[in-house]
């Protein structure tokens, strides 16, 4: 388990996003932008259960993240790590907030037939 440092939080906290890879069934690497945020040292993503990453992610729990400075792209850092919790619970509540935090607003798109699951990730290696 690796802690995350001051640098790491203030570009997860910052209105950054994150691009996460995930392996393929046959393991190719699969990367996608998304939104993130964090849970002290936790890092937590949010996807619909309907996406790629997400069923990667249920199967193979490695996962690879790299997180850039939207003002800076040269201040980032990569984090190498495990999924330790995927869950339905909160995931709603949870996509609104990251929706507060890039647009200021709500999410516009919540759907019954794509329904979302947190998805909490526990660093093993931070590098910057």
């Amino acid at each position: 388990m690796a802690k995350l440092t001051d640098q790491a939080k203030k570009l997860l906290d910052g209105k950054n996003f994150a691009c996460v890879a995930t392996l393929m069934p046959k393991g190719s690497p699969q990367v996608t932008p998304v939104w993130v945020d964090r849970a002290g040292d936790i890092v937590v993503i949010n996807a619909t259960v309907t996406r790629q990453k997400y069923r990667n992610l249920k199967r193979d729990p490695r996962v690879a993240l790299s997180v850039f400075d939207m003002a800076n792209p040269y201040s980032k850092v990569l984090i190498r790590g495990k999924v330790i919790e995927i869950t339905d619970k909160g995931a709603e509540d949870h996509i609104d907030k990251l929706s507060m935090k890039y647009h200021g607003r709500k999410y516009d798109y919540h759907r019954a037939d794509q329904p979302r699951a947190i998805i909490r990730i526990q660093p093993e290696h931070v590098t910057h």
